[in-house]
């Protein structure tokens, strides 16, 4: 008879050695893991009496810390310094732009006031200048018509006063102010350089010297071609007209002073083609493949200016104007070619030009020794150069 349970819950010596020699009755039922442990019918105990690590599918699992970095790890703790933003680098074209000059609508109006009051002073010097030489300088102008005047055959070749103040309003006032403003040009042209360079990039303000000479240099060559060329032939042809018809030509100084006038300055206007031609292109308004491929059009819209500004409407006149307007037109295509060149970081073949320009002044040279030394033709000062 098995011996009562001790309600304290001891065991006595002889359930100690039953329990440890022999298997109870509770032991031999096989114990149903499945019910207990669902891991797909593995066995959570390894052979150690440890649990396997399949059974440790469904266990909860510490959070995992992601590991510091020893750079970061020390005596303040683990925790991560904020990172500094780093500065996205500067272009080239960031730092041109730096460069430029920002302004208001108002400052740009306070600074073109300046700049006008800066040219305009610069024409009054240049005035005063021109007026202690009006009569010098009136000599000058009327020569042409006074060689026109003989070429035609007549004895007193001079111009007429009309109304008393004439002579005075061109002598002393509109002769010094066209005087004025050929002689002030390259300050003209500095002062819009200076108001337009603040809005340019830097490596473009660079052009400041040659746009100036340039500038002014086409202007004066313009005045020279119109004084030299263009006015002398047309006032020939003009003043001549009525010769056959017994008319005699009486020019007065009046409208003699305006037509000087409307020539010089149109002429020196147009002389400036190759200088809008290179500000257009350094303002990416136009390439010189664009204006290569529409330079037919642009031919066609110099020769109806050519026929505005030409005082006579024959075709040698006409031409006289067309065909220089024309040329500096492809020298503005050139010089906006090398601007582009210079852009990308190429060079034009100097040399190569040189080579090509000298090859063709020592056939210029060639042939007009052989005119001289040949056929009887003398070098003369004036068109063309050579006469019999």
């Amino acid at each position: 008879m098995p011996a009562p349970d001790d309600p304290t819950g001891a065991k006595s010596p002889e359930n100690e050695g039953a329990s440890a020699n022999e298997p109870s009755a509770a032991s031999e039922k096989p114990y149903d893991y499945d019910s207990y442990y669902p891991y797909d019918n593995e066995d959570p105990y390894s052979s150690g009496g440890e649990m396997a690590p399949s059974a440790l599918k469904s266990e909860e699992k510490p959070p995992e810390t992601s590991p510091v970095p020893e750079t970061q790890t020390g005596s303040g703790g683990g925790e991560e310094p904020p990172k500094k933003e780093t500065e996205p680098a500067k272009e080239p074209e960031d730092d041109e732009e730096e460069g430029m000059l920002r302004m208001s609508f108002l400052e740009h109006l306070e600074e073109l006031r300046a700049r006008i009051i800066r040219a305009l002073a610069g024409v009054g010097v240049a005035f005063v200048v021109s007026l202690t030489f009006a009569n010098q300088l009136w000599l000058i102008v009327s020569e042409p018509a006074v060689a026109a005047l003989k070429q035609l055959g007549l004895p007193d070749p001079r111009l007429a006063q009309i109304a008393p103040m004439e002579v005075f309003n061109i002598v002393w006032v509109k002769l010094p102010i066209l005087t004025s403003v050929f002689l002030a040009s390259p300050w003209v042209l500095y002062q819009v350089w200076a108001f337009i360079a603040p809005g340019l990039y830097k490596r473009e303000r660079r052009w400041a010297g040659p746009f100036v000479v340039c500038s002014a240099g086409l202007f004066i060559l313009g005045g020279l071609f119109a004084y030299f060329v263009a006015f002398r032939f047309g006032l020939v042809f003009l003043l001549g007209i009525g010769r056959d018809i017994k008319i005699l030509p009486v020019v007065s100084v009046t409208e003699y002073f305006d037509l000087f006038v409307n020539v010089t300055l149109g002429v020196g206007m147009v002389f400036e083609l190759p200088v809008l031609i290179f500000f257009l292109t350094l303002l990416r308004i136009v390439t010189p493949g664009f204006l290569l491929r529409n330079s037919r059009y642009a031919i066609l819209i110099i020769v109806v200016l050519a026929a505005i500004v030409t005082p006579t409407p024959d075709v040698f006149n006409l031409m006289l104007f067309a065909v220089p307007m024309c040329l500096l037109f492809f020298v503005g295509i050139f010089a906006s070619y090398l601007l582009v060149l210079s852009r990308e970081g190429k060079r034009f073949p100097w040399r190569y030009v040189l080579y090509v320009i000298l090859a063709v002044l020592a056939v210029v040279a060639g042939a007009g020794y052989l005119a001289v030394t040949k056929y009887g033709y003398r070098l003369v000062l004036s068109w063309p150069f050579l006469t019999k």
